[in-house]
């Protein structure tokens, strides 16, 4: 068993999974449930969650879609309408056989997702090409009940936001895909500060019942990959399954397009993970429910004018748009809270006592960096803005390096088995489901997309010689 610092958290180089479920449960992110594989997310993990969800609502309505919500529970014979999309669910059902003290004529699936839901009801709306295109958005919890449950990258119950859109033609429908893919792209990297690898995922990684898949990959600090978005072409699977059909201008009958698309509280698991040291979670500005707390020092006769210069100064840092918190807790000792925000990953510290207060200073505390500096008050509060941008900025710049540092293009089998150990391996590949198994007995690794900015190459698969089938390298890592 991995021995626990002085701060009680695992370093990452002993054991990352110990790490990670110490942080989320120290920092109060979140907790297990009373159901196996369910989470309670605390307030400050909510938070982190709400700042996500309001940044990508944004873009959501920005781009015409509209908000709506359809039920939990799904009519089994419903789920069964599109083959391949039972199919790729079923292992992870939960099903309702008994309501209201009596057996359910018809089982209800609960929601794995809700594509034949909106299929159905788009059926209903859909009547001429004029309806089109029709672009819907939901936030929501679903249930896919998983074997080996993480708080926050897999939990039986998560929460997330699906897009529904169905359009007249292929060509539109696909565009939206990559819409969708490009806001995800932009919270990821400018809110989140993840470098994700937008690319299309291999036939075999596809969503059940998809056409094509497209993807947003990240890779964490213990060198694995973290799917953190998804936006799916679904082509007429699910318009002739559920016969949504349009009448085009020349009154002829035609299939709709579709697409879906979604982000989970996933992204949450991504940010500790991309971003935290052994001393605990590290939090982009964008995303921390705090940027900024001040700690008041002080006793007696000393401590009431500290409090009061802390609270003027938490003022004029919220007069510029900075969250902030001041620490005035009298229970607990500074040393505590240093140790606390630190463990909860607060991007900047601020420690006001009588000494900093008669010299007119404030002591700066920035999680990234070692050490202290001091700051005239004024200029403290002033500067912060561009203090916190810059720290968002380096943890981007820092993860960037990472990654890079962490993906190897490799030609043989001896390199692909040691680049996926650590990172991502770059690698010509041939397609076929038997040589990705071959290669996922082996390293534990799966295909993770084909990256949309690799360069055109062909060549020999790198595990079994045949040609390669994408005309691009792919990228393969073990994955959360």
């Amino acid at each position: 068993m991995a021995k626990a610092n002085e701060r009680g958290v695992t370093p990452q180089s002993e054991d990352f999974s110990a790490w990670y479920n110490e942080v989320v449960l120290r920092a109060e992110l979140a907790d297990r449930g009373p159901v196996r594989g369910t989470m309670v997310i605390r307030p400050y993990g909510y938070r982190i969650w709400e700042l996500i969800q309001g940044a990508l609502d944004a873009r959501i309505k920005a781009t015409g879609h509209e908000n709506a919500y359809v039920p939990l529970f799904i009519p089994e014979s419903h789920l069964r309408r599109e083959a391949e999309h039972v199919e790729g669910f079923a292992p992870e059902l939960a099903v309702v056989t008994h309501a209201g003290g009596e057996k359910l004529e018809e089982p209800l699936v609960v929601r794995p997702t809700s594509e034949t839901v909106i299929g159905e009801m788009f059926a209903r709306w859909i009547s001429s090409y004029r309806d089109l295109p029709l672009l819907i958005n939901q936030w929501a919890n679903v249930v896919r009940w998983e074997l080996r449950p993480r708080l926050f990258l897999r939990t039986t119950e998560f929460l997330w936001q699906e897009g529904h859109t169905a359009h007249a033609t292929e060509e539109e429908a696909r565009a939206e895909t990559a819409i969708a893919l490009g806001f995800y792209e932009e919270v990821a990297r400018d809110l989140a500060a993840i470098p994700v690898v937008a690319g299309e995922k291999t036939a075999s990684e596809r969503f059940a019942g998809a056409v094509s898949t497209l993807t947003l990959e990240a890779l964490v600090r213990d060198g694995r990959a973290l799917q953190a978005a998804t936006s799916h072409f679904l082509g007429t699977n699910f318009a002739r399954a559920f016969d949504m059909t349009f009448a085009n201008a020349e009154g002829a009958l035609e299939y709709c397009n579709t697409t879906s698309w979604g982000l989970s509280t996933r992204m949450v698991g991504g940010v500790i993970m991309t971003h935290g040291d052994d001393r605990g979670l590290i939090l982009p500005p964008r995303l921390a429910p705090y940027q900024v707390v001040v700690v008041p020092i002080g006793r007696d006769a000393d401590l009431p004018p500290v409090l009061e210069a802390a609270r003027e100064l938490a003022a004029g840092l919220i007069a510029l748009g900075v969250r902030v918190r001041v620490d005035d807790r009298p229970q607990l000792s500074p040393g505590f809270k240093f140790n606390e925000w630190e463990l909860r990953g607060v991007p900047v510290r601020i420690e006001l006592g009588p000494r900093d207060l008669a010299a007119g200073v404030v002591t700066i505390a920035e999680r990234l960096a070692e050490g202290k500096e001091q700051r005239p008050l004024a200029d403290a509060v002033a500067e912060m803005p561009e203090r916190l941008t810059a720290f968002q900025a380096a943890l981007l710049d820092r993860a960037t390096r990472f990654r890079d540092e962490h993906t190897f293009r490799v030609d043989d089998w001896e390199g692909l088995v040691a680049a996926t150990a650590v990172g991502f391996a770059s690698v010509l590949h041939c397609g076929q489901l038997s040589c990705e198994q071959r290669i996922k007995e082996a390293t534990k690794a799966t295909p993770r997309c084909v990256p949309f900015d690799a360069p055109d190459e062909q060549g020999d698969c790198v595990a079994c010689d045949g040609p390669s089938a994408y005309g691009r390298r792919v990228l393969f890592a073990r994955a959360y």
